[in-house]
């Protein structure tokens, strides 16, 4: 097990609705994710697997229980807190791209390091060492319409990479791309986790994207059902988990 704790999650609840009409989405998540973890986490529509990726993210918050990253329990601290928070420790990877139609891919890419004021030669030498790891050294002067999906989802990638934050949080990643630009997405995420440069938290109803990542925690009914963790095989781990997907009735959607 690797030795630095990043998100550490206590007894996590979380209802929706008003007093005497409430329902219960979460019911005790307890959860630890440690550096250069690649999890997936997968569960029927429902199961409460969107809302918690919107906790650890800092977009929701829980009704009961804390979530610790980098020593901050970030359900109970001030919002400029936790705007610093997600500024350093937090990258986003979103199914919608959330490119700016506006500016360049390169201008996209080092959009928040320019936000936080780093000297431009340093934006420009991330971006590029980012876009050769993705593929995409010769799209940095397009701009996004000129772009296809994937090539979009990859300068989203790493756009949420450029500031080395201690988490990337992505939320079906591949769910608007064609078969081959999603396992191109999940090579180079895989390729940037093998590379110590990336804790990875992803959701995602897919079987196949699900197969990249180390560890698959499968949600039902508000609850971690059971933990199923990737042998030396890509394959026999994907197999497993349409075993998973067979014996709870269906697609993990």
């Amino acid at each position: 097990m690797n030795e630095k704790k990043v998100v550490e999650i206590k007894h996590l609840i979380k209802d929706y609705g008003v007093k005497g009409f409430q329902t219960r989405v979460l019911k005790g998540i307890d959860m630890e994710i440690y550096e250069k973890d690649f999890i997936a986490i997968m569960g029927p529509s429902g199961s409460g697997k969107t809302t918690l990726l919107n906790i650890l993210s800092s977009i929701d918050k829980p009704t009961q229980g804390s979530v610790i990253l980098d020593g901050n329990d970030i359900t109970r601290i001030s919002n400029q807190e936790l705007s610093r928070l997600r500024r350093d420790k937090i990258g986003f990877i979103f199914q919608d791209y959330n490119l700016l139609d506006t500016m360049t891919l390169q201008d996209n890419i080092a959009l928040p390091l320019s936000l936080n004021g780093v000297p431009t030669q340093t934006c420009m030498t991330k971006t590029k060492e980012l876009a050769e790891m993705f593929g995409l050294i010769q799209h940095l002067d397009k701009y996004p319409y000129q772009l296809s999906g994937g090539q979009k989802q990859r300068g989203a990638a790493s756009r949420a990479l450029i500031t080395d934050p201690e988490i990337i949080f992505a939320d079906e990643p591949t769910g608007a791309l064609d078969s081959k630009s999603g396992r191109d997405l999940l090579e180079c995420l895989k390729q940037v986790n093998d590379q110590g440069r990336a804790t990875i938290l992803m959701v995602t109803h897919d079987a196949l994207c699900a197969s990249y990542a180390k560890d698959v925690y499968i949600l039902s009914d508000g609850t971690i059902q059971c933990k199923l963790s990737r042998g030396a095989s890509r394959k026999e781990f994907y197999d497993r988990i349409i075993d998973m997907q067979s014996s709870m009735g269906g697609e993990l959607s």
